[in-house]
């Protein structure tokens, strides 16, 4: 790792399938975005695949499977109150109201909700 005048924050959002068998009827998939200090963004990737890899075999009772696919986003300030740690855009020709029930709103997300 470099000297801290060279390290900056990057988020790295990891997709994972939960628990098992894998092909029930009703698979579960869990994104995990975590934080690291790095030169670089393949850093922050490499090292939070290395996280990954650990964390699917955590839990022994329901091990998740890390997917393989990681995407960084590299913070324009460190981590704070308000900070931005993540950042995805995507083209689409959805309407709002349909691009949020395909991508966010499925209504199979477990989540809590503010009212």
């Amino acid at each position: 790792m470099s000297s801290d005048e060279e390290l900056c924050w990057y988020a790295v959002r990891c997709v994972f399938a939960t628990g098992w068998p894998l092909d029930r009827a009703m698979p579960v998939y869990e994104e995990r975005i975590t934080l690291w200090r790095a030169s670089s963004a393949e850093e922050a990737i490499e090292r939070a695949e290395a996280e990954a890899l650990v964390y699917a075999c955590s839990v022994e009772e329901s091990p998740d499977t890390y997917l393989g696919i990681a995407q960084s986003y590299r913070l324009v300030e460190g981590p704070g109150d308000g900070a931005e740690v993540f950042s995805l855009m995507r083209n689409s020709t959805l309407e709002p109201d349909k691009y949020l029930d395909t991508f966010f709103d499925t209504g199979a997300e477990r989540q809590k909700t503010v009212e």
